[in-house]
């Protein structure tokens, strides 16, 4: 059997740079809650260019259902090129993106695939609990969504934020460069595409 063969219904794509820690406790939350879901899926690993171990920590993951992928970048490309890598490599008809950080919690992960399964093309997570300092990182972003929800008319709390679920066909018809993962919603807006 080929990795082609078996076609997930799920892509779970987490883009990782040095989170050696957080590689077995992330992992296990997406298992046990797949499990749960009780829905065909395969995790793809993004490593982009870590410095503290995060690759072993992933090699060392246990894959008896042989659904874990990782993707080795040479360098530290980027979250967005990470997660273009992982949209290409991603065989599932929905296909949903996390941070390798802990701040997503992978339990939310069934909400997600309600609301794509309801008929939306694309879920939108947001931080609720974001752990960054106030002044310098929550206050700005809250301000620069607040500008791109009016600018784009795309009422979303976060654009910032990795944690999205996409039907298979939306994201992969985006040509993602530079920092544009953060506006993948306002990209595909025109598309007459159902955005939660």
């Amino acid at each position: 059997m080929t990795y082609k063969d078996n076609l997930p219904e799920i892509s779970i794509i987490v883009p990782l740079y040095n989170e050696v820690e957080n590689v077995p406790i992330l992992h296990q939350k997406i298992s046990g809650t797949m499990k749960i879901l009780n829905r065909t899926y395969e995790v793809v690993y993004i490593n982009d260019g870590s410095s503290d171990g995060t690759l072993d920590a992933l090699m060392s993951l246990p894959n008896e259902e042989k659904n874990i992928l990782i993707l080795n970048l040479k360098g530290n490309n980027g979250q967005t090129a990470a997660l273009a890598a992982g949209f290409d490599y991603a065989r599932g008809n929905i296909i949903v993106s996390l941070d390798g950080d802990l701040q997503h919690d992978p339990s939310e992960i069934p909400n997600f695939i309600k609301e794509i399964d309801a008929g939306y093309d694309i879920v939108s997570g947001w931080r609720e609990h974001r752990v960054d300092p106030y002044f310098s990182r929550k206050l700005p972003s809250r301000v620069a969504n607040w500008i791109m929800a009016k600018w784009s008319g795309v009422p979303l709390h976060d654009f910032g934020t990795t944690f999205k679920a996409y039907r298979s066909e939306v994201i992969k018809s985006v040509s993602l460069y530079g920092e544009f993962h953060r506006f993948i919603p306002v990209l595909v807006e025109g598309m007459k595409i159902n955005i939660k």
